[in-house]
């Protein structure tokens, strides 16, 4: 890390001003479904608070009210949650900026407080100065712990570092530390795993990856546009018609590498996307009118061949449609099958880690990332503007 991590700040007395990533899913009444993200940053918290921080001033922002305020995302839910899992009484307010949340946070006598939704304020995703500005005002040390939104350039991520002196929280320094190394310094052979729908999602993550591992295994709907780009069948399969040259250059560029992309060699096909339909396995060639929704088994075995002597695996995007448990199978098979790995498991946020989770192999993994397009974007060899604008070392 060559920016300043929460190890290298002295927090006695200080009231640090904390972006958190509090952005949980929630049922219909408002429960939430999985506090990952709020369990994440629990280690930064307890860890500011025994170093004798005078408060923690936490802010975060809750799905997309653009600009208003929207009842349903309120962040009061998360601070109560909260309240639970620190074991330390959190005070909720119910705005973030203005002379009357300022005296509010500072008068608190509890140690924690948690303001309200960011993003009831239009300012905020426009990283306007005047908000940041007031945001940094309610603290002395701003810690960035929300790698999940370390990608957006926005007043609480980007803007506040310009007035405060900024470091990384320990969950955004881990991020960075796995997904760094085994970008810039992988143990090997490095695999790479990409799956999920689009070719054109993961376009800067082949892009910058294949140069650097051994390998990258693919599966999802993305993988029917490289087999169409062979001259496969693919029947109804997902097919990106714009991608297809792109699909040739990344194959024909893969050889000139001497790197191996690893397709499908058989799959689950159905006639139409429904949990109940009848699925048949099939080769590389697909018949018109079927629809490939997972690999098959073939392929499973395919990928535990060429994975099972790694020892650093980056995997973002599914290997076919693991919400329905019909095509579930080859997603399943292939996390059982790297958790019992002694490689350096590295998930990707987002639908990767949301697959893990329904299989119930989050521990047997070395890192899931909070972040999807975080993570993403970290994967293209982008900068993320919330980790440019710390305070350098």
């Amino acid at each position: 890390m060559s920016k300043l991590t929460i190890k290298d700040i002295d927090f006695k007395n200080k009231t640090v001003l904390v972006r958190a990533d509090f952005n949980v899913p929630q049922d219909a009444d408002l429960k939430i479904t999985d506090d990952t993200r709020i369990r994440a940053t629990l280690p930064t918290l307890r860890y500011l608070l025994q170093e004798g921080a005078k408060k923690i001033v936490l802010v975060s922002h809750l799905g997309r009210p653009d600009g208003k305020v929207v009842a349903k995302y309120s962040l009061k839910p998360v601070a109560q949650r909260l309240n639970e899992l620190l074991g330390e009484p959190v005070k909720f307010l119910d705005d973030c900026v203005g002379e009357n949340i300022k005296k509010d946070a500072s008068g608190a006598k509890e140690r924690v407080v948690l303001l309200e939704n960011l993003r009831f304020h239009a300012e905020e995703e426009a990283n306007d100065p005047n908000f940041a500005k007031q945001l940094a005002s309610l603290a002395d040390v701003f810690v960035n712990d929300a790698f999940g939104t370390a990608h957006r350039a926005h007043a609480s991520t980007e803007g506040v570092a310009h007035y405060l002196k900024s470091a990384a929280g320990l969950l955004l320094e881990k991020e960075i530390e796995y997904l760094g190394n085994a970008v810039q310094n992988p143990k090997r052979p490095f695999m790479v795993i990409l799956g999920g729908a689009k070719v054109s999602d993961k376009i800067g993550v082949i892009e910058n990856l294949l140069p650097k591992c051994d390998a990258i295994l693919i599966g999802g709907g993305m993988a029917y546009t490289f087999l169409k780009a062979q001259g496969k069948n693919i029947g109804n399969s997902k097919l990106e018609k714009d991608k297809l040259d792109l699909a040739k250059s990344i194959l024909a560029k893969a050889g000139q590498l001497k790197k191996e992309i690893i397709l499908p060699i058989d799959n689950i096909v159905v006639e139409n996307i429904d949990p109940n339909a009848k699925a048949e396995v099939m080769g590389e060639n697909i018949p018109e009118g079927k629809i490939a929704v997972d690999i098959g088994p073939k392929s499973i075995a395919l990928f535990e061949e060429k994975l099972k002597a790694a020892k650093t695996i980056v995997w973002n995007g599914p290997l076919g449609i693991f919400e329905m448990d019909a095509f579930s199978k080859g997603t399943r098979e292939i996390v059982k099958f790297i958790s019992g790995l002694s490689a350096t498991t590295i998930i990707g946020g987002g639908d990767t880690a949301a697959a893990v989770a329904k299989f119930k192999l989050e521990d047997k993994m070395t890192h899931i990332s909070t972040g999807g397009g975080a993570s993403l974007e970290f994967l293209e060899g982008k900068t993320l503007p919330g980790v440019a604008a710390l305070t350098d070392k």
